[in-house]
């Protein structure tokens, strides 16, 4: 059944995509709307699930090449690792911190982590990508995002 890696892929993202459809389907309608908020979400949770079904019954066959890219060394698998946390951690202090610095820390130390060493750039195109998104989210978009410990 599963002998291919394209099918435990397509077995593993049929059922995220089963669950993200499930909670999709849980969100609340809003009258005299012609497009709700909940359009996307499903239309992209049966997306997945269309597409992962198509990548169950494709016909690649696995070379000895393709299964020697698949090791990952260690070296990168910690970079990986330390980015994935690096994300979790702007997850989590997204609220409390608010968009604009917890943004700024993140573009910073991402990039400094991997490897790019001019830091004097790095600063201003984090602080400026974070201050232009902030205000497109706001000003023109009308999204409220969190103020943070900055009181704007």
């Amino acid at each position: 059944m599963l002998k291919t890696i394209n099918q435990r892929i397509a077995l593993i993202l049929f059922l995220l995509a089963a669950g993200y459809l499930i909670v999709s389907y849980q969100l609340p309608s809003f009258p005299y709307t012609p497009v709700d908020a909940d359009v996307i979400p499903k239309g992209l949770g049966w997306l997945l699930i269309v597409l992962s079904v198509a990548l169950y019954f494709s016909k690649d066959s696995e070379t000895e090449e393709q299964k020697s890219r698949r090791n990952i060394p260690k070296k990168e698998l910690l970079m990986i690792s330390a980015v994935f946390l690096m994300v979790f951690g702007y997850i989590a202090l997204f609220e409390i911190m608010g968009f604009i610095v917890m943004t700024v820390l993140f573009i910073y130390f991402c990039t400094w982590f991997l490897g790019y060493k001019k830091h004097v750039i790095n600063v201003i195109v984090s602080i400026c990508f974070s201050l232009f998104m902030y205000a497109i989210f706001v000003y023109l978009l009308g999204i409220k995002l969190p103020q943070g410990i900055i009181p704007i």
